[in-house]
């Protein structure tokens, strides 16, 4: 998860970041910040928490200058807390830098372990951190020769921007994992993990960062490299089926075009007659319409979100069954009581938040509830920057589909097969233009850990 947002040559560098890290909040809730550069000096502002409670009027203009790059963080290496919030600021030899990731490093503690061996003192747990002391230490005069040497010691999901006084860099690892576009407003150009970040500040929308692009930008233009080894690119589906904002266009399609088109495949794979079609706000909105669509059964907005949620709430000191579900949604009695529902849902990671809204929706009096979901089965934990529990704490990876139907209470559960998954993003031809990680769901790994270190790894993804 993460979002990242970086602009240079503009006068209101740090607002405009701000603008874009605000249209990337859904990729991360825990912390957020800005790092700008007047050309002479290095201005930072990271706090924990909603970019919106982090910057004022007042707070953006310490982070002033003509170049600035932005984070917001969902922590999946490193623990939550402020010495882990990005970007991350370091002076060395060569100056100041600033660096902002999306992704997880799969041989960051090994390369870890060695440069403390060799002397390096880190101060924090991020694995980005490692990235740093590699730059510091290399050989090379240049920020971008600097920086491409240390990634070529680096495996793993990267989406990268890299701001010095001089230049802004942005870097996509070899197989593409996480995603990162390039766009332009007039004479300045902007890197975002999401093109919903350019329409709000009304910048073009170039392209795609491809898969292990280098883009170099300075006074003197931007430039394009491609110095790393080739590999086929795995671009992470998951962005399709949950991450992404509707609105955004993701490796050539627009996320809400392709979720409803698993809505529709899910409807045509896994059909059920029924009065209704309701989806688990937000995610499951647009596929619910498309299973509407292609079923002919009627979209009804049965559950409620509210979107007005701190981050701190007091719980009622009596127990009240359910209280975190409800606090999110609630279920609309006149809407369902007495109905056949479909609900549609985008994944199942426990199944425990199912199981509590399919109570509270016989609670409103649902006369059969049918849960589909628009992916499928997660039995498999993601490695690269995904915030997926251990396997065993999914429950598709130890129970069969008709278990997990009957420990949700639900009366089917069935999920979008992989070949439908395909089928919908190749709008309906079963073949498309990326090749995707799936390894979610089919356990295929394109890069693992180091042969015997996955449980040393882990540590580094486990939140302290």
């Amino acid at each position: 998860m993460c979002g990242i947002f970086g602009i240079f040559n503009h006068r209101e560098a740090s607002n405009l970041v701000y603008l874009g890290l605000h249209a990337l909040q859904h990729r991360g809730q825990e912390s957020a910040g800005i790092v700008s550069t007047d050309g002479a000096t290095m201005y930072m502002r990271r706090e924990m928490g909603l970019v919106s409670d982090i910057f004022d009027e007042e707070g953006l203009q310490e982070v002033k200058g003509h170049a600035a790059i932005g984070h917001v963080r969902y922590s999946t290496a490193g623990s939550s807390s402020l010495k882990n919030a990005q970007p991350f600021v370091v002076e060395y030899s060569k100056g100041a830098l600033a660096i902002a990731h999306n992704g997880n490093l799969t041989n960051a503690k090994i390369v870890r372990d060695e440069l403390q061996n060799y002397g390096s003192i880190f101060q924090s747990t991020m694995d980005t951190e490692v990235i740093v002391h590699l730059i510091a230490l290399s050989h090379e005069n240049l920020t971008l020769d600097r920086l491409i040497s240390a990634l070529r010691r680096i495996e793993g999901s990267y989406s990268l921007l890299l701001l010095t006084d001089k230049e802004m860099i942005a870097v996509r690892d070899p197989y593409g994992f996480r995603p990162l576009v390039l766009g332009k407003l007039k004479d300045s150009y902007a890197v975002s993990s999401e093109t919903c970040a350019f329409d709000l500040i009304e910048a073009d929308y170039l392209r795609e960062v491809e898969p292990g692009e280098v883009i170099h930008i300075s006074k003197d233009g931007i430039r394009s490299y491609s110095p790393f080894k080739k590999v086929e690119p795995r671009r992470c589906i998951f962005e399709y089926i949950y991450f992404a904002r509707p609105d955004s266009q993701v490796y050539g399609r627009t996320v809400y075009g392709v979720r409803k088109a698993f809505g529709r495949e899910l409807a045509r794979e896994r059909g059920v007659e029924a009065d209704m079609v309701i989806p688990i706000p937000d995610s499951g909105i647009s596929a619910a319409i498309g299973y509407s669509q292609a079923s002919g059964i009627p979209f009804e907005m049965g559950l409620m979100r509210n979107h007005y949620i701190g981050r701190t709430f007091i719980e009622p000191k009596e127990s009240i069954r359910h209280f975190g579900v409800k606090l999110k949604l609630n279920a609309d009695h006149e809407t369902v009581r007495g109905k056949r529902i479909v609900v549609v849902d985008d994944s199942i990671v426990r199944a425990t938040t199912g199981r509590k809204i399919i109570t509270m929706l016989r609670q409103r009096g649902a006369k059969e509830i049918h849960f589909r979901v628009t992916s499928p089965p997660t039995r498999f934990p993601c490695f690269y920057g995904i915030d997926t529990p251990s396997r065993s704490e999914l429950i598709a990876s130890s129970h069969e589909i008709e278990e997990i139907n009957k420990y949700m209470t639900s009366d089917t559960l069935e999920y979008l097969t992989i070949d439908g998954l395909k089928r919908a993003i190749g709008n309906g031809s079963g073949s498309f233009h990326y090749s995707f990680c799936d390894a979610c769901f089919s356990g295929d790994y394109p890069l693992r850990f180091p042969w015997g270190m996955e449980l040393e790894q882990m540590e580094l993804f486990v939140k302290r």
